[in-house]
């Protein structure tokens, strides 16, 4: 029986933990959290500091592992490619983790690769990432940390904003940057998407391009996600494209990806590849919902050194996510979850219960819920996901 060690154990890691247990694979959790969710479902829980290189060697060890995963995250990605490095696993190695979570050394090495991307900066003091601003970008900007994700500290620059409202914002984004570096980035008008790859013995195979919905600025949080794709063919190829480029361009292989591309007037700007599963249930629902491949088994099978199937094994659909954001405030009541009981919805959940308090939306963690449907097509999912949305009453006051 093959034994695969799953970093972090969060609701996002479940579907992982499930599948690879399904598969026959004996499943090591370990996460920070005694208390988080996924540990239950494993063969074996470990309590243990997932950032930690040192104390998760002496796991993999004791444990005889067979491979290593750390889906839909990047607090542990290197921590990852060093088990890799150190015990001969499949999967990327410190360094390219390290290119694929620094998003200046992941600019570095798109414009190396020549793989499509936004001019960029990266500064740690706010003065002088406000000069480059004035200086050497013409139009409007972003500001996100180097090391982050999840929405965390972004915010969109506008041109004549004011240097201590600039000040403010860069301090914010610096506040969630795991090493205090901020990017200065030009900033794409257009449509987001994701693109969900695996990459496995030298080449790189796209699954599904995803469409995204998110808030206006400053923080374009994602409130939801459709597949496949409802844009021209054109479009869809060029972000292919860009994807590509960057996953060749980080030197990652032998691992799921996921790439996030903008395309503003016709042209894809890549603004960056994770070396993971996509979070937000993009990878461990959407894509196999939409394409009929399975893409966590394929991303548990690369972490063994096993060959993914990437056929399809099931029926093919247009399948939709939406977020619940309602109003900030106390939650005083939510009514008319019975329009969910249908069979077009693929699951749902609530987060808060009454009583909680609703934050404003700054990032993905302030969402209350979601719902995800399948429907004969993408378009049509996306009206009864958005229909479901504004009929399932969430009232706070």
């Amino acid at each position: 029986m093959k034994r695969l060690l799953v970093l972090a154990a969060g609701i996002l890691q479940v579907p992982v933990i499930k599948k690879a247990k399904e598969m026959g694979v004996y499943v090591i959790a370990a996460d920070g959290d005694a208390n988080a969710v996924g540990l239950q479902y494993a063969d074996k829980a470990v309590v243990v500091n997932i950032t930690s290189e040192e104390d998760m060697l002496r796991v993999a060890r004791e444990e005889k592992i067979d491979g290593v995963i750390h889906p839909c995250s990047e607090v542990s990605m290197n921590v990852m490619g060093r088990l890799n490095e150190e015990l001969g696993l499949s999967g990327i190695t410190r360094e390219q983790a390290i290119r694929a979570t620094n998003k200046q050394q992941m600019r570095e090495a798109f414009d190396k690769g020549n793989a499509p991307s936004p001019k960029s900066f990266c500064f740690e003091d706010a003065a002088e990432a406000w000069n480059c601003f004035c200086k050497e970008l013409p139009d409007d900007g972003i500001l996100k940390p180097s090391r982050n994700s999840g929405s965390r500290g972004i915010a969109k620059i506008k041109k004549g904003i004011p240097e201590t409202e600039f000040v403010d914002l860069f301090n914010r984004s610096k506040a969630e940057s795991r090493d205090k570096s901020v990017m200065l980035e030009q900033f794409v008008e257009g449509p987001e998407f994701s693109v969900e790859i695996i990459a496995w013995n030298g080449r790189v195979n796209v699954l599904t391009v995803t469409d995204k919905k998110t808030t206006e600025a400053p923080y374009f949080v994602e409130l939801g996600h459709n597949q496949p794709s409802v844009y021209p063919a054109e479009t869809v190829d060029a972000i292919k494209a860009a994807a590509v480029a960057g996953v060749m361009a980080l030197g990652v292989m032998d691992c799921a990806c996921h790439a996030e591309v903008k395309v503003q007037d016709g042209k894809a700007y890549l603004m960056e590849v994770g070396a993971r599963l996509g979070g937000d249930f993009i990878s461990t629902e959407l894509t196999h919902l939409s394409t009929g491949v399975d893409m966590v088994a394929a991303a548990i099978n690369c972490a063994l050194g096993i060959e993914p199937c990437l056929e399809p094994t099931e029926e093919k659909h247009g399948v939709c996510i939406r977020y619940f954001c309602p109003k900030p405030g106390r939650l005083v009541s939510v009514s008319n979850t019975g329009i969910l009981d249908d069979s077009r919805v693929y699951g749902w959940e609530i987060y808060h219960q009454i009583g909680d308090m609703i934050p404003e939306v700054t990032n993905s963690l302030c969402r209350s819920g979601h719902v995800i449907v399948t429907e004969e097509t993408a378009q049509r999912a996306v009206e009864l996901a958005e229909r479901l949305i504004g009929e399932v009453k969430l009232e706070t006051e």
